[in-house]
């Protein structure tokens, strides 16, 4: 299990993403901190894989949480998620020897994405990349206004349009069997169909 820790002063916020984090099935979500010195306090006692910190926070905020986290030299990964889309703070998180920055705004996969990512260190972090997080691609609103599917279930038919089976999908993109199967479900829900036949029609069809 990937352990987790997240500070940041909106609750709301902080406890949808935990319970976002928790139904991937290797995150686990240690703590939820209003503020970067209640973090940096369970820091002291309690080994973790991962930080998600917010920037704006009251007290010490999230470039004091990364200084101080590196200062120690901690183990833990840092990820910051924020809203602020401004290349000089992405900078000043870059100097201070962050893993990720994602914005607020982005798909939730993409969140769980990247932070498979970091962790396999296989992340390449670059402002041009954060930017992108928040764009939305013209044919794929489109599609995604018609269909009314996420984009993990479109890359769920890319794959299976590959040729590859829910087993190899879950492996791919680090989910269970019974998520990958959940997602076929509530597709066949979306798209008004009953039958993995007409599924695997329309997949064969659609041009994504």
């Amino acid at each position: 299990m990937i352990g987790i820790v997240l500070a940041d002063d909106h609750k709301m916020f902080a406890k949808g993403i935990a319970n976002l984090l928790d139904q991937v099935e290797d995150l686990e979500v240690l703590g939820i901190f209003q503020t970067g010195g209640d973090l940096l306090n369970y820091l002291e006692n309690h080994e973790v894989d991962l930080v998600l910190t917010d920037m704006n926070m009251p007290g010490i905020d999230g470039l004091g949480v990364i200084q101080e986290i590196r200062k120690r030299k901690l183990k833990c990964k840092i990820i910051v998620l924020s809203m602020y889309d401004e290349e000089e703070i992405f900078k000043k998180c870059i100097k201070q020897g962050i893993d990720a920055y994602v914005l607020k705004d982005a798909d939730p996969d993409e969140l769980i994405y990247t932070i498979h990512e970091v962790l396999e260190n296989n992340h390449i972090i670059s402002f041009d990349k954060v930017l992108k997080q928040a764009e939305d691609d013209g044919y794929f609103d489109a599609y995604k206004l018609k269909y009314k599917l996420s984009k993990r279930e479109i890359q769920i038919i890319r794959m299976l349009k590959q040729g590859k089976t829910n087993k190899e999908i879950a492996d791919d993109l680090y989910l269970s069997v019974y998520t990958v199967e959940t997602h076929r479900k509530n597709m066949y829900k979306k798209l008004g169909i009953n039958s993995s036949l007409e599924f695997l029609k329309i997949v064969l069809e659609l041009d994504i």
